[in-house]
């Protein structure tokens, strides 16, 4: 069988191809290595290290309290994982919205410490000037627009954006605000599928759609929403591709039952110790039960 043809790092020159061409740019949230060197080696466009991971591996009840270091802490475990796909950090809550320093600064310190390529801001036009200072100081940025989870409150909760002409305007200007300030690419989380097509149709840049629909240039998705990990809620738009909840209730069920009734560690688990040394052990120890029980098998 021939060796498959090896993988050839992703670039901008690579997502604006596929843009050209009408092929689907695949983006997935990942936090962890595992999932970073599977998802890399299948082919994953770009691997973005999600603020959503300090939910799934830290037990955060929402995106807002993640700190920066677990953040950090992400970034570089994808970075040890992956090769091939681009390396995006999602910029936590409080970390570009201060200054433009401020956002320097923390972007910085993501492609210094954890070798990320790229950024992902979250927000609105009102976030333009700090977005566009990264980018100016040599950092590429994806803005993020529609449902923006460090903004719930003024959204109105998790409801659906730009499903009205005023709304759908308004993701539109935002939209445009980040490409002016330079950004590569454009994601649309949860905003009307019109939305997303209409950007994908007059931006040159690609536009990726969480949960806004298969008409945009790629779909991003959470990978922990792909084995429902996250019990907690279920998205309308997320697909549970395998449920893996009752796989590991299944797992730790049996582990706990075979502990328990000593079938586990079972012989082929085991390292015993050869009945020379075992009964030398024994002697010089003083282990009287083992002593007996060497005895009652040599007869």
């Amino acid at each position: 069988m021939a060796e498959p043809a090896k993988r050839k790092k992703v670039t901008f020159k690579t997502l604006n191809a596929k843009k050209k061409k009408g092929e689907p740019i695949t983006q997935l949230a990942a936090y962890d290595y595992r999932t970073a060197v599977v998802s890399d080696r299948l082919g994953m466009d770009i691997l973005c290290v999600s603020d959503t991971g300090g939910m799934i591996l830290f037990g955060h009840q929402s995106t807002v309290s993640v700190s920066f270091d677990e953040v950090m802490m992400m970034a570089q475990a994808i970075d040890r994982g992956s090769q091939y796909g681009m390396r995006m950090v999602d910029m936590p809550y409080w970390s570009f919205h201060v200054s433009k320093e401020q956002a320097i600064e923390n972007a910085g310190r993501f492609v210094h410490e954890a070798n990320a390529e790229v950024m992902k801001c979250e927000g609105n036009r009102h976030h333009a000037a700090n977005i566009e200072a990264i980018v100016n100081a040599g950092i590429p940025v994806q803005g993020h627009v529609g449902i923006t989870p460090m903004r719930m409150p003024q959204l109105g909760g998790f409801v659906a954006q730009g499903k009205t002409a005023a709304s759908a305007k308004a993701m539109v200007d935002d939209a445009k605000a980040f490409y002016d300030a330079g950004c590569f690419s454009i994601l649309c989380e949860v905003t009307s599928s019109e939305v997303a097509e209409y950007l994908a149709e007059i931006l040159p840049i690609p536009v990726i759609s969480l949960g806004a629909g298969n008409r945009a240039d790629g779909v991003h998705i959470i990978s922990s929403d792909l084995f429902h990990l996250w019990e907690e809620h279920v998205p309308k738009h997320s697909r549970i591709y395998t449920d893996l909840i009752p796989i590991m209730e299944d797992v730790i069920t049996r582990y706990m039952s075979d502990v328990v009734t000593r079938d586990y560690p079972g012989p082929a688990e085991t390292v015993n110790m050869s009945a020379e040394h075992l009964e030398a052990f024994a002697k010089d120890m003083k282990w009287e039960r083992k002593l007996e029980e060497i005895g009652q098998a040599k007869g």
